[in-house]
């Protein structure tokens, strides 16, 4: 995976970046979920500041996998190992 996955990552962040503009304005943030991108893009440790952040946002994982920019990564095997880790329970949209 060489330009395909940078590019990805790229997107990723812009979106990011984007979505942090605008966090006050949205109850659901998908940048608030910075700290597992490590997890959920590549399978790295799950850390305690990922997990605060996808228990925060647990009740937007559905919205975010509804997403076309955001649907990869939340139905990633990796995403969901990093859920599990963290004790929450199968994503059922």
């Amino acid at each position: 995976m060489g330009m395909g996955s940078k590019a990805a990552v790229s997107v990723l962040v812009l979106c990011a970046l984007l979505a942090a503009q605008t966090m006050d304005a949205a109850p659901c943030n998908p940048a608030a979920l910075s700290p597992c991108a490590g997890a959920i893009m590549f399978g790295g440790a799950v850390t305690p500041g990922c997990c605060v952040q996808l228990r925060a946002q647990q009740r937007c994982l559905c919205q975010y996998a509804r997403d076309p920019s955001y649907r990869g990564y939340v139905n990633s095997p990796a995403a969901q190992n990093a859920a599990r880790a963290c004790g929450l329970p199968k994503l059922k949209c």
